[in-house]
């Protein structure tokens, strides 16, 4: 099944005529005219590759990918820039975008780039999906096990966080047993990839 292709830009021009060139080149596409009305629709679609202008009067294209970043969205973004914004493009892909394309852009360099991003929808949905499972299992743990945890990211040993939280070594060890049950954790590495994946800080 073709991914769809999803078009944000603000210049109604812009999205006609992407979305003609990659309806010729049979590929499914919806248009938004800026990052909020994309944001907001993002519960009703399907999983699908981004087409993401940088310059957008509403909220630009770095507020968007830090959006899909907080709801845990790892679809391929590929940011649209305009002539001499490279440094900004180059920003956004620190931030996860997958490539970037300079306007007035060459169709094939284009499709080329799409077709790279829709290659990478599947293992980007799998990783979107770990991260969220992550994040849940994590809402379930109370607040002095995440932080014992948070410990354990942070390199802490039980002795370590005990002295941190100014708690008692029986205590840490009991909170870092009940963490561990609640994670399904059956090792300390476990743990620690549960924490990685939800982005858990280390404890400070």
């Amino acid at each position: 099944m073709t991914s769809a292709v999803y078009i944000v830009d603000d210049d109604r021009d812009v999205r006609s005529s992407i979305s003609f060139m990659l309806g010729t080149a049979g590929r499914l596409t919806r248009a938004f005219a800026g990052g909020q009305d994309f944001l907001d629709s993002l519960d009703h679609l399907e999983p699908g590759c981004i087409l993401l202008d940088i310059r957008m009067p509403d909220i630009d294209g770095v507020e968007v990918l830090e959006a899909l970043n907080k709801r845990g969205i790892t679809w391929p973004v590929i940011i649209m820039t305009g002539h001499g914004e490279v440094a900004l493009a180059v920003q956004t892909m620190k931030m996860g975008a997958l490539d970037f394309v300079e306007k007035p852009f060459e169709e094939d360099v284009l499709l080329g780039s799409l077709e790279k991003a829709c290659d990478s929808l599947a293992a980007a949905v799998g990783k979107g999906e770990t991260k969220r499972e992550a994040k849940a299992k994590l809402e379930s743990l109370t607040p002095r096990e995440r932080q014992v945890l948070q410990g354990l990211v942070g390199g802490l040993s039980n002795k370590g966080i005990a002295n941190h939280l100014g708690i008692s070594l029986r205590t840490a060890e009991m909170h870092r047993a009940h963490m561990m049950q609640r994670l399904g954790a059956r090792s300390l590495a476990d743990a620690v990839n549960f924490a990685t994946d939800a982005g858990l800080e280390p404890l400070r």
